[in-house]
């Protein structure tokens, strides 16, 4: 006899979600561009495009190329900056009753605890992503996230700054992910989410010029999801908060792979380019899964794999 409702409830430091199916930050926008194909409520969180202390233009165009099996993207983290992030932004997705995660980003540690400490307390704010990839410019432009001290600096700097829950998101840049995804549990991350983009670049053969103005930039579709699933399943291992698998998800059964891999949640990201209404038909794929199985709830899929 099949389960008529599966418990798809998880939790993330002391957030606790509806279900696990978060959209990725930079793939969203801010939720109100998809509000016309998605009941933000519905979703587990809407991480929105990351936001710094300041507006930042982005780098010149062309910023995105579509590759086989995905796309490479130089945006270089455009956004209004928090002030009008909380104006214009934050209302909408309050009165859509949608749980938000607010990815955040810097050149600084300063930047990063300074923002951490503007958003803390927000009414409507569940949560902060720390995006650790970005360089910090006072160290020679290394990115935070592929150094474990530095991470682990960053990490708890942000930590004391804040009372939400914080989860920090790694890149795969990096010789040993589990390394880094252990310094910042020690630097204080209630959760860590995993990957972002990969470092690639195209060019054009005819003029032999790059084809992104900014030469290199971050790779992510399906071509990313073998290496993402592999990266997941080893820092589920390594560390005992939990990990939101990112990196390739298409459909209902990639997310329950990354989920069986150890992810207790996961985010949408490029597929939401192709489908705008993807996040709720995966969600709806999930819940079908758990009632053809039998399982009660999701904790029982989550880090499930048998080797």
């Amino acid at each position: 006899m099949a389960i008529e409702q599966p418990d798809l409830r998880v939790k993330i430091g002391g957030l606790t979600l509806r279900n696990p199916v978060m959209t990725a930050s930079g793939t969203f926008g801010y939720g109100e561009e998809f509000a016309s194909y998605v009941n933000l409520h519905r979703l587990g969180a809407v991480v929105v495009k990351g936001i710094s202390l300041k507006p930042r233009p982005g780098n010149p165009p062309p910023r995105i190329v579509e590759t086989p099996c995905g796309m490479l993207n130089a945006i270089g983290l455009e956004n209004v900056g928090a002030d009008r992030f909380l104006t214009e932004k934050l209302p909408y997705l309050t009165k859509a009753k949608a749980t938000v995660v607010v990815n955040v980003l810097g050149d600084s540690i300063d930047d990063y605890q300074n923002l951490a400490a503007k958003l803390d307390g927000t009414p409507g704010i569940g949560a902060l992503e720390i995006n650790i990839s970005c360089p910090n410019v006072k160290k020679g432009g290394v990115a935070f996230g592929t150094d474990p001290l530095m991470a682990e600096k960053v990490t708890a700097a942000v930590r004391k700054a804040t009372t939400l829950p914080l989860i920090v998101k790694l890149t795969p840049n990096v010789t040993d992910i589990a390394t880094i995804a252990k310094a910042v549990e020690a630097g204080g991350a209630d959760a860590v989410s995993l990957i972002n983009t990969l470092l690639g670049m195209a060019i054009d053969s005819k003029t032999r010029r790059p084809k992104l103005a900014n030469v290199v930039g971050g790779l992510s579709g399906p071509a990313v999801k073998p290496v993402a699933l592999r990266m997941v399943w080893q820092v589920a291992k390594a560390v005992k908060i939990p990990v939101v698998g990112i990196g390739g998800i298409s459909n209902a059964e990639d997310a329950i792979e990354f989920l069986i891999a150890g992810a207790t949640a996961i985010e949408i990201g490029t597929a939401n380019f192709v489908n705008p209404r993807v996040t709720e038909e995966i969600l709806v794929g999930i819940t079908e899964y758990l009632e053809e199985n039998q399982l009660e709830s999701i904790q029982e899929l989550i880090g499930s794999l048998v080797i």
